[in-house]
């Protein structure tokens, strides 16, 4: 059986950048050889495309890198030489003979790879990828038409305000008052474009509400205010295209007030439950939900959804979906489809198969018409 090249697709220019880098090294390390040949694919902070020999060498030695584009050219697969013959930056080797993908897993989290960009290039190469199309990426990243969606399809959210940088400096008194009316404290501010909570804060004064919406004003030109609630959280892993699947439930038991950055990443308290300690119609619930989340914002291959369970009320609320979640061994999406009966190795060759049917089915679209039908004797 021929081996699948798989570029994996990671870093980029994100505030998560190196959340990004320790995802694809998992995933690279896990492909069965025997069924995948995995190529990293390293866009660094300024948006350059590199390839190596090696992810260790690809990350930190200059002299290993190679400069390299994927050209919007649906005949080709392949990557191509950045710079034609020129000195490519910090010394780095031209490609020579790099064969043809033939699947891409996008491992971004943030902008400029989440939410619909790398999606739409991939598009016009016309390659299989892992994860949601351009709309799903979108919609996913983006909180404010999320929470949109999920409305829509009567899903609920808790509550928030939203703004954009521009409106907010233009009044911020005003904004503040609206918040204080609808909302109150304490509260969240967030930048609508965000993943890993980078720049989310918790405001417990006007003071803190003001420095909030300035550090997430800092990010991002979409801007919102989401109520606190006293609640437990709850995620769930979705698999599946079309059909999509629900894991068990689990729970995240932060180490601080709220799980920020530094609780996920960098503070050891955290803890990771799985499964939930939470009653059967509560997880099917949460399950059932995940699955109408996923559809409502047109993910496909994977998403982890996350929810608050208020703790006076048992209501479930809908936080967040992400269409590309953190797919380190000890991340909560793997953790949790691994609880469910796919172990991590089983699950990236899932979602590599699941690419590859949403291309297939992508490809009986048809994209002409008949010459014929243009014609003025067509309308007669």
């Amino acid at each position: 059986m021929k081996r699948l090249r798989v570029g994996v697709l990671f870093g980029g220019r994100s505030t998560e950048h190196e959340v990004s880098i320790l995802s694809a090294q998992s995933i690279i390390a896990a492909m069965d050889p025997q069924r995948f040949e995995a190529v990293p694919l390293y866009i660094d902070k300024e948006g350059r495309w590199l390839t190596g020999d090696t992810l260790k060498r690809l990350v930190s030695n200059a002299a290993a890198r190679e400069y390299v584009y994927l050209p919007p050219d649906p005949t080709q697969h392949s990557l191509v030489p950045a710079y034609n013959g020129a000195p490519s930056p910090a010394g780095g080797a031209q490609p020579r003979g790099i064969p043809a993908l033939d699947v891409v897993f996008p491992v971004f989290h943030g902008l400029n790879g989440e939410d619909g960009t790398i999606q739409g290039v991939l598009e016009l190469a016309n390659l299989p990828y892992v994860g949601a199309g351009v709309l799903g990426s979108a919609l996913g990243l983006d909180k404010i038409y999320m929470k949109r969606a999920f409305a829509a399809a009567g899903l609920p959210v808790v509550e928030y305000l939203p703004t954009t940088r521009r409106q907010y400096e233009r009044d911020p008194d005003a904004f503040i008052a609206l918040v204080e009316e609808r909302i109150g404290y304490p509260c969240f501010t967030k930048f609508a474009n965000s993943g890993s909570s980078v720049g989310t804060t918790k405001a417990h004064d006007r003071a803190e509400l003001v420095e909030g919406l300035r550090l997430a004003s800092t990010f991002d030109r979409k801007l919102l205010v989401e109520g606190a609630v006293d609640a437990r959280e709850l995620e769930v892993s979705v698999l599946g295209n079309d059909e999509p699947e629900a894991s068990v439930v689990g729970e995240v038991v932060p180490a601080r007030e709220f799980y920020d950055y530094e609780a996920k990443y960098l503070d050891e308290g955290s803890r990771l439950l799985i499964p939930a300690p939470v009653g059967d119609a509560v997880a099917q619930e949460a399950q059932s939900m995940a699955v109408r989340a996923f559809q409502a914002v047109d993910a496909a291959g994977m998403a982890r959804v996350d929810f608050f369970l208020e703790r006076t009320t048992g209501r479930l609320l809908l936080n967040e979906l992400n269409t590309i979640p953190g797919f380190t061994r000890i991340s909560m999406y793997p953790k949790l489809w691994e609880a469910s009966g796919l172990p991590y190795p089983k699950l990236i060759e899932r979602l590599v198969e699941l690419a590859i049917e949403r291309f297939n089915d992508r490809q009986r679209s048809q994209t002409a018409i008949d010459s014929r039908l243009l014609s003025p004797e067509a309308g007669e």
